[in-house]
């Protein structure tokens, strides 16, 4: 065993010296196995930075939260069919039949809101542009997770009684009382003037925005009288602790009978958890990591190839070196492994040096912008390590077996 070691610290040593004598062609013959390590490390830092922001965005918003509405909540890729277009709105006397016959439902809210960009918001002259406008049910904020920053929440009274009263977001905080109490004054939507209750505190967000900083939010009655024509009902529940299948199931099937879905037929609404969007969402960053899989290997085979190449031309070089060591008593074993080593050396140096760039591009991105985190996973540092070195391995199998076949008598004679 001693032995074995002494052989394989000997190569080693020999690999470095042969990289040191040869600097430059060393560099570039590792060039491709750094770029796609590179593009390991850097792509795997992004999806895994972006998971994590996505999933502790939206669990902040209820980790038992169900979103119900007409189609899917959560990431949708490409256009809606005709007949998810087509679909009728979710009403008000749902959100109660799940209320009251829903046994694992905690809570359930009702939000209304209208399609297209939000109206603007006035105070003293300063205007805002867009504001995420909806009316909500008091136990939204509960079910949401809304936490007061100032002023507190509206009441089942104020929305019984229509009371024009608004809850804001920060966003609308900062840009018109960043230096004043919001609490008490009054602010303009859409021509129409609300008294401000309650501010709340800066949400997670997913990729900078998520539409809750920049909420102007009033009860739900008050809106319907405000715009009779509004019809987008979202209805959000919170499912007890543990039970969030069970009623998920409670509400398909009240759903299902209440908008008269026929046995057989798909849901004419759809049903969103957090777990939900977090599994479409590493659907999505799993083609991206499959693209990222390929692109990187495109990288790996041109190193690889350079690999090789450069171990013939060494092997050309050595010739007479081999016919020396094989006629001192060098195994054919030990030749392959010379060599072997020496290849291996020189693409793990590869990897290494990808990781490093791969760990300075994420630091780039996560510095530079801020909205799209980047963090380096373990996973990704050992597999673009252990690719590299297999790389070696494998590219340098046919220079190190054709180096350790050499004849010694025609190897010494070589010139």
């Amino acid at each position: 065993m001693d032995q074995e070691q002494r052989h394989i610290g000997e190569n080693l040593s020999l690999a470095f010296d042969t990289l040191r004598s040869h600097k430059f062609r060393s560099l570039l013959t590792v060039l491709g196995v750094l770029i796609g390590t590179t593009t390991v490390i850097g792509v795997a830092s992004i999806i895994a930075g972006l998971d994590h922001r996505l999933a502790s965005a939206v669990k902040d918003f209820g980790g038992r939260s169900i979103y119900v509405y007409k189609f899917s909540p959560g990431i949708h890729l490409g256009r809606l069919t005709r007949e998810q277009r087509m679909r009728k709105p979710l009403k008000y006397a749902d959100a109660m039949a799940i209320a009251q016959q829903c046994p694992d439902v905690e809570k359930v809210a009702v939000e209304i809101f209208q399609w297209g960009p939000g109206p603007n918001a006035k105070y003293k002259g300063q205007e805002m542009y867009g504001v995420n406008f909806s009316g909500v049910t008091p136990d939204d904020f509960q079910v949401t997770n809304a936490d007061l920053a100032e002023g507190r929440f509206f009441t089942e009274a104020e929305n019984d009684h229509r009371r024009n009263v608004a809850v804001i977001g920060a966003d609308v905080v900062t840009m018109f009382f960043q230096n004043q109490d919001p609490i008490g004054k009054d602010l303009v939507v859409d021509g129409n003037v609300f008294k401000i209750v309650g501010a709340l505190k800066k949400r997670k967000t997913f990729l900078g925005n998520n539409g809750a900083d920049s909420a102007v939010t009033i009860p739900y009655w008050t809106y319907r009288k405000i715009y009779p024509a509004a019809k987008e009902n979202a209805i959000v529940a919170t499912a007890y602790p543990g039970r969030i299948a069970q009623a998920e199931d409670e509400i398909t099937e009240v759903l299902r009978r209440l908008r008269h879905d026929k046995p057989g037929a798909r849901n004419s609404f759809g049903m969103a958890t957090a777990d939900s969007i977090i599994r479409q969402f590493h659907q999505i960053t799993g083609t991206v990591a499959l693209v990222m899989v390929v692109l990187s290997s495109i990288g790996l085979l041109v190193g690889g190839i350079g690999v090789m190449n450069i171990m013939l031309v060494s092997v050309t070089e050595r010739t007479r070196e081999i016919g020396v060591r094989k006629a001192i008593g060098a195994r054919r074993s030990d030749i392959t492994w010379q060599f072997l080593l020496e290849a291996m050396t020189l693409t793990g140096l590869g990897g290494l040096l990808g990781i490093l760039t791969g760990y300075l591009i994420s630091f780039l991105i996560r510095t530079l912008v801020p909205a799209l985190p980047s963090t380096v996973p373990l996973w990704s540092v050992l597999a673009g390590f252990v690719v590299s070195i297999s790389v070696g391995l494998f590219f340098g199998m046919w220079p190190a077996m054709k180096a350790s076949r050499l004849d010694p008598v025609v190897a010494l004679r070589y010139e």
